[in-house]
């Protein structure tokens, strides 16, 4: 079997990758490993727009997906030695399915007897809001944007345009309204009526969550539920959140909650182990690493030791 200089530098790396695994495992995770504790308080990062399904990363941003957060806070539920959760918020919104998804969780949570104090940082506004709205305690600070309880769907005309270039769409469809949307033609006055009918019932059920969550008379809730924003100090004057402080405020808040303020650790949840996020890095180095082994397996080894070709 003959090894290019490329492979056997693939086969370098994945040598000095197996050492520090092992050396992870003996020597643990930081000082002293992961150790359980009996007493802590969870840490839950939902930032960036909110989607459904799993998060993702890519150039034009992040999307923290409904999945994942969802998964984390039933964490939280299993493990006993959670006895409170922070959610820190800083996100402008995003999918009302999907917000609704992680504020059903909360609530969940919750009947379980686990604490869960949301956390806003630059913003928690729309889908942010109906996430937080479901929490124990709302901590933010004076600055922070929140509010913006609405709903919103938005659609775009080109058939001007396209009759200006001269463009023709032929649309088969086995209903009326199966193109509802198409930016090739405007919407009927009927098929405004069905969007909006829509977007009324969403908004319904948002209002439903501010008003139950936060304990306000649902008239009061419908007053400011234009989709306006709000500063973390307007809202404390509206009853929209709890009170003032910074993100170290919320964990002790949240300690408070569960009675063990005087002896607890904070955790991240998901948070991946050091050695996993060192390979992440490594793999995408000149392709050598096509994946990391935390996800993939160590089957990329058989491709390092595989017969080079054409040599």
């Amino acid at each position: 079997m003959r090894i290019d200089r490329r492979q056997l530098v693939a086969l370098v790396v994945v040598v000095a990758a197996a050492a520090v695994i092992v050396a992870g495992l003996l020597l643990g995770d930081g000082a002293g490993g992961r150790a359980a504790a009996a007493n802590v308080v969870g840490l839950i990062y939902v930032e960036g727009g909110i989607v459904g399904g799993r998060s993702q990363e890519d150039l034009w941003g992040t999307t923290v997906g409904a999945d994942d957060i969802v998964s984390l806070l039933q964490e939280a539920g299993d493990d006993p030695s959670v006895r409170a959760v922070v959610v820190r918020l800083n996100t402008p919104g995003g999918s009302a399915a999907a917000s609704q998804e992680v504020g059903t969780e909360i609530r969940r949570l919750r009947e379980h007897g686990k604490f869960v104090v949301a956390s806003m940082a630059d913003v928690a506004a729309s889908g942010g809001y109906w996430i937080a709205a479901n929490a124990d305690r709302v901590v933010a600070s004076p600055a922070t944007i929140t509010g913006s309880i609405g709903v919103i769907t938005q659609l775009a005309s080109f058939a001007e345009l396209y009759r200006k270039l001269g463009i023709e769409v032929e649309t088969i469809k086995s209903g009326p309204y199966k193109d509802m949307g198409d930016p090739s033609r405007p919407l009927t006055d009927t098929e405004r009526q069905l969007l909006q009918a829509m977007v009324d019932d969403i908004f319904d059920q948002f209002v439903t969550v501010v008003s139950e969550g936060r304990n306000l008379p649902r008239d009061r809730v419908l007053a400011i539920a234009d989709g306006r924003i709000f500063t973390g100090r307007q809202a404390l004057e509206l009853g929209l959140v709890d009170e003032l402080g910074t993100f170290q405020d919320a964990i002790r808040r949240a300690a408070e909650l569960a009675g063990i303020e005087d002896d607890y650790q904070v955790r991240e949840l998901g948070q991946r182990h050091w050695l996993e996020d060192l390979l992440r890095r490594l793999g995408p180095i000149g392709g050598m690493l096509p994946g990391s082994p935390w996800d993939r397996g160590f089957g990329w080894i058989r491709w390092v030791l595989a017969p080079a070709q054409g040599h």
